[in-house]
């Protein structure tokens, strides 16, 4: 059995048990959306030189990461990599268009199957679940005596440039990083642009365009543009750093992957 159809297998079955533990405390199922069914998308093959492609894979600790070109999704992403054509509208809804790049057909060309949004967003969700069983430090010793006076919620260095800044952060709905970043910098009082790329052909082109002249073509979502810098990934703390460049008038077309 390949790689996707184990997987594809190992979600339905999660979810039908899911949906018979949920009892009566969830809305009955009206049937419109069963939790085993999916639209299934029109024939789709990519190869190696497919224009205009963006593909998502979600590495060991429930991260997604974007490429333009098969050839740069890793070993350790590529039997489950989620597939958008800019040209093409299927498989940008509620259901996605998946291929495993491990294996290739005579002709040289990937197969893609059909997967819902909602068993993609489960599969995330499951890897980064394993990753913090994996890696969760054990929980701190109850303080005793009096609790102290909490810290403030911004330190001294943490004041937002000043100048209207607006940062631009191109992402996903399912993407838990993007959703952070903004936060993180709506709580700087920094005005934030959200573009889904997967809602937005043209949001995608304008990322893809960005990366390629910072020097970069693909790494995990989101991408952040700061006054020109090109960050790769979510990072407070080169966040920081790049908003404080903008507020010095440092800004341009510089790239970070994080």
């Amino acid at each position: 059995m390949k790689p996707i159809h184990r997987a594809l297998a190992a979600l339905l079955v999660a979810s039908s048990i899911g949906t018979l533990a949920s009892g009566c405390s969830h809305k009955k199922d009206d049937g419109t959306a069963p939790a085993a069914q999916q639209q299934n998308l029109p024939a789709l093959t990519i190869r190696d030189d497919t224009p205009d492609l963006m593909l998502t894979w979600i590495d060991d600790k429930g991260d997604p990461h974007v490429e333009i070109h098969p050839a740069d999704v890793p070993a350790q992403g590529r039997a489950l990599v989620r597939v958008v054509v800019a040209d093409r509208e299927d498989g940008t809804k509620d259901s996605f268009y998946v291929a495993d790049l491990t294996h290739k057909g005579a002709d040289g060309a990937y197969a893609t199957e059909t997967m819902s949004r909602r068993m993609w967003e489960a599969e995330i969700e499951r890897r980064r679940a394993a990753y913090i069983a994996r890696t969760a430090p054990p929980p701190p010793p109850v303080p005793t005596g009096a609790p102290g006076t909490p810290p403030p919620a911004n330190g001294p260095g943490d004041k937002a440039p000043a100048g209207g800044l607006t940062v631009i952060i191109y992402g996903a709905s399912w993407c838990r990083p993007c959703h952070e970043a903004q936060g993180y910098l709506k709580s700087k009082g920094i005005a934030v642009i959200m573009k889904d790329i997967e809602e937005d052909p043209g949001a995608a082109t304008e990322m893809r365009q960005k990366l390629e002249r910072s020097g970069q073509h693909g790494g995990s979502i989101p991408v952040i543009d700061v006054k020109g810098q090109i960050l790769v990934g979510y990072s407070s703390g080169a966040l920081d750093r790049a908003l404080a460049r903008a507020a010095s008038g440092a800004g341009g077309p510089t790239g970070t992957v994080l």
